[in-house]
């Protein structure tokens, strides 16, 4: 079967290629830039160089293709220019899924984000959870942008979304892969801080289980329907512990406060308004490492038979991968 695949040289769209060619699929892989085209030059991967924003480059890549993954997104967590993260979030989508409808695609799954559910408090978010509000533009987009959806698979599109939570494991250490970058950081003596007090919980999922996810959407997902793709919910205290175990590195870690942290992130985000050169943290960023995010994937174990690895086994092979690159 021939496969279309947008962002396929970002994190979750890189593996997911390799997944669906090694399954014996033909994959048509969208990228804008060939420099990072070398991890899915693979047999069974056609390349096709292209952007979500022209609609010529993705007919020609739809062309043939029975199914559509549309992993590619503005992910950072700030832009100078704010509407272009709705530009490319959501009009890039709905350019994809005109051109998609043109070439005959069959189905289709849109890779959003957990964050579209908001904090959890002291219960657990899933499917149903209605946020009050967000703390980045990106969460913002995708929000708006499943709304969109929701509504075009009423007309009969076949469209799933699938909402990962933090992703972390093998891939490219771009934006997208946040917490691989700050294991390997660690593992190297690099990173020595907790945000807040260290009992903030997030959930934590390693890429090929949510490459694994994608696969199941596409084959018994509901159109319309939203799947959250997570692993483990953990504090930061318990994941640098499971970190430590596993690597057998012991670096001194400190906790940062909100309020050390918040002016700084300030600081971050002025000099960046400056530069044009994006912050390595924000304010909002700081608000959010210090809420809660317990949330529950129950709705795609038992929909779709997704079953996640546990953060012990995921961080083993993520840290085994960093080794074998060091060595």
């Amino acid at each position: 079967m021939k496969i279309f695949v947008s962002g396929a040289t970002g994190f979750i769209g890189s593996r997911l290629c390799l997944k669906l060619a090694e399954a014996g699929h033909t994959v048509h892989a969208l990228y804008r830039s060939a420099d990072k085209t070398k991890s899915i030059n693979r047999p069974g991967i056609l390349l096709f160089r292209g952007d979500i924003m022209d609609r010529e480059s993705l007919s020609r890549a739809l062309e043939g293709c029975e199914q559509a993954y549309h992993a590619a997104a503005f992910t950072k967590a700030w832009m100078k220019d704010r509407g272009h993260i709705y530009r490319l979030n959501i009009e890039g989508t709905l350019n994809i899924i005109g051109a998609a409808s043109e070439a005959g695609v069959k189905k289709m799954v849109v890779t959003s984000t957990a964050g579209v559910f908001g904090p959890s408090g002291n219960g657990l978010v899933d499917e149903r959870s209605v946020p009050q509000s967000f703390f980045i533009d990106y969460e913002t987009s995708k929000f708006i942008l499943e709304k969109i959806l929701t509504l075009i698979s009423s007309t009969g599109s076949h469209v799933v979304m699938v909402n990962p939570t933090r992703v972390y494991g093998e891939g490219p250490m771009n934006d997208s892969n946040g917490v691989t970058k700050m294991i390997d950081r660690y593992t190297r003596g690099k990173w020595h801080f907790i945000p807040g007090n260290g009992n903030g919980i997030g959930n934590y999922v390693h890429v090929d289980d949510v490459v694994a996810g994608h696969i199941l959407a596409m084959e018994k997902g509901e159109s319309g329907e939203r799947y959250i793709l997570g692993g483990e919910n953990t504090s930061y205290l318990l994941f640098f512990q499971t970190l430590r175990r596993i690597s057998g590195k012991n670096y001194a870690l400190f906790r940062l406060p909100l309020f050390l942290m918040l002016p700084v992130a300030h600081l971050m985000v002025a000099a960046s308004s400056l530069t044009g050169k994006g912050p390595l943290i924000t304010p909002a960023l700081v608000r959010k490492f210090n809420m809660n995010f317990r949330v529950s994937a129950e709705k795609a174990k038992h929909d779709l038979g997704y079953a996640p690895a546990d953060l012990e086994s995921g961080l083993k092979k993520t840290v085994d991968w960093l080794n074998s690159k060091q060595n």
